[in-house]
């Protein structure tokens, strides 16, 4: 099996608003019956090409798209919006309970997902971990107040263009945390990674 490859950052973010972009697109001119197939589609070749350029997944984009498939499927069957409405709802509380579980059973999930990228303490992870927790709950409960007494119109711009940025201030505003709890991690000489190469 060949070794993960790492995804420029800008290219990842790409890959990740796509298939939104192609969602609101699609909704403005043609739907959201027809948006909700673009959306599915887009999200299958996002994968795709996350997985040729990667070789590997990231978890939460997986587990995303596996809701996107099954919730934009009864969405088109079914022919009632209120599925592919609730897939951010589904979402974010499936994460939120998989963190919560993760705690108590003992586990930083967050830490396993990142800890390639990031090191901390096992405090600094405690803390970005219930941190998440509770955005995403947020993100649930607002994705709900929008759905359920605003036009589709209206809850396709949010999903498009409210939830992205919120997450992404979200995450500045943990920076702070993630610095504070930051450690050093030696260089391959037993040094401190700190120091000069």
């Amino acid at each position: 099996m060949s070794n993960p490859k790492p995804i420029n950052q800008w290219l990842k973010l790409a890959l990740e608003l796509g298939p939104l972009l192609v969602f609101f697109f699609a909704n403005a001119r043609l739907g959201i019956f027809t948006a909700t197939m673009a959306f599915m589609i887009a999200t299958v070749v996002a994968l795709a090409v996350s997985y040729a350029l990667a070789r590997t997944i990231p978890v939460m984009p997986l587990v995303s798209g596996v809701i996107v498939m099954i919730f934009g499927g009864l969405t088109l069957y079914l022919e009632d919006e209120t599925f592919i409405k609730l897939k951010p709802t589904i979402v974010n509380l499936m994460f939120a309970a998989i963190l919560t579980a993760g705690l108590a059973m003992g586990r930083l999930f967050i830490k396993i997902v990142l800890g390639t990228a990031i090191q901390m303490s096992d405090t600094g992870w405690l803390i970005l971990t219930r941190a998440w927790i509770g955005f995403f709950i947020f993100l649930a409960a607002v994705n709900e107040v929008v759905w359920r007494n605003f036009s589709t119109d209206t809850w396709v711009n949010f999903k498009v263009f409210g939830i992205m940025p919120l997450t992404l201030m979200f995450s500045f505003a943990l920076v702070p945390v993630m610095m504070k709890h930051a450690i050093e991690t030696p260089d391959a000489d037993g040094g401190s990674g700190s120091g000069q190469r």
